[in-house]
């Protein structure tokens, strides 16, 4: 890593956490747009050319709204809850390299913003974090369907964390790090396929995690088919019942915000983030983040809701023991390949 005074590294903080947020916005746009298309229908397209001002538009609107506190709720977990899961959520962003580093007026400026050498164990922890925003929101809000939101979201999360963080454990063991940067650095080549050339991108060695990865991500963004804990038709909106205005739409952009950051760690970690066939860049890595956030619309609009049994049930019968298998695997290929077996 390139050595860099502490102050290049906050402002280089600031603009990426800055443009998460506008990306986040823009977030809405697209997938309003991509579902109209999807249900035969227009999508937004009167707020400024093609719809492109309506999330400056839809932020006016939840800014101009009250903001009401049940009587009987708990006034300061209430407040502080949203904040935490929308507070939370960009800051894995920090640990993404979107480059190698660039020399800007003789200074040379890596493009990761940070990266400690156990980054993805720190990812992990810190999207665990996010959760507790929507665990308290509901409990403090004194509302019965809050509640159970909350419940749910808290079984949810510790069900898809165990998924989500084995099945990352393949990565790490053929990459021997737990550095964002350096398994971005090891995918980067190719890989002998019967005689093919293939990219060394961890999505060919290990199919089986990615999938893993993919469904536990999406569960872990409280995203259909597993927005249980919101569940419009069963609990009214779940744990974000209570909340109204800009505090409610804490929630939403935080929501929108886990999706962006889910699919920046699904094209870094399986796709090979920067690596691309001509010139590595950030420009190889956006179109498959890109790609990933269509999935994650694809998918509302075309699977219903699961029942709470059947995501339960699918984490701990079908998953669990699918994220082992893989653990398991790995390392017996590994130890053949170090030549610690036979």
């Amino acid at each position: 890593m390139v050595d860099q005074p502490f102050w290049i590294t906050v402002i280089a903080a600031f603009i990426v956490l800055n443009v998460m947020l506008i990306a986040m916005a823009y977030m809405t746009w697209f997938e309003r747009r991509v579902l109209a298309v999807m249900q035969d229908r227009i999508g937004p397209n009167r707020t400024g050319p093609f719809g492109l001002l309506q999330p400056i538009a839809d932020g006016v609107k939840l800014l101009a709204k009250e903001d009401v506190i049940p009587d009987n709720a708990d006034r300061r977990i209430f407040l502080i809850a949203p904040l935490i899961t929308f507070v939370t959520a960009p800051l894995i962003a920090l640990f993404i390299p979107f480059g190698d580093s660039v020399t800007i007026f003789g200074q040379e400026i890596r493009l990761a913003v940070t990266d400690i050498s156990v980054a993805a164990i720190f990812i992990i922890g810190i999207s665990s974090v996010g959760t507790y925003g929507i665990i308290l929101g509901g409990y403090a809000s004194a509302n019965r369907y809050s509640l159970l939101g909350a419940l749910r979201s808290a079984a949810q999360v510790i069900s898809y964390e165990i998924v989500l963080g084995l099945s990352l454990v393949g990565i790490f063991l053929l990459s021997g790090s737990l550095s964002i940067v350096q398994i971005v650095n090891d995918q980067r080549g190719t890989l002998d396929f019967f005689g093919l050339e293939i990219p060394n991108w961890y999505i060919f060695s290990q199919p089986l995690a990615f999938v893993l990865f993919m469904i536990a991500g999406v569960a872990e963004t409280n995203r259909p088919p597993f927005d249980l804990p919101e569940a419009e038709t069963e609990l009214t909106g779940g744990f974000h019942t209570e909340y109204s205005g800009f505090r409610w739409s804490f929630y939403f952009l935080g929501e929108f915000i886990a999706v962006i950051v889910i699919s920046l760690l699904s094209a870094t970690l399986f796709l090979g983030g920067i690596d691309g066939p001509i010139k590595d860049g950030v420009w190889w890595l956006l179109p498959k983040t890109v790609i990933f956030l269509y999935f994650f619309v694809w998918l509302r609009a075309t699977l219903p809701r699961f029942r709470f049994d059947q995501l339960m049930g699918l984490a701990w019968k079908v998953l669990l023991p699918l994220a082992l298998f893989n653990v398991l695997l790995t390392g017996l290929i590994v130890l053949i390949r170090n030549g610690e077996v036979f």
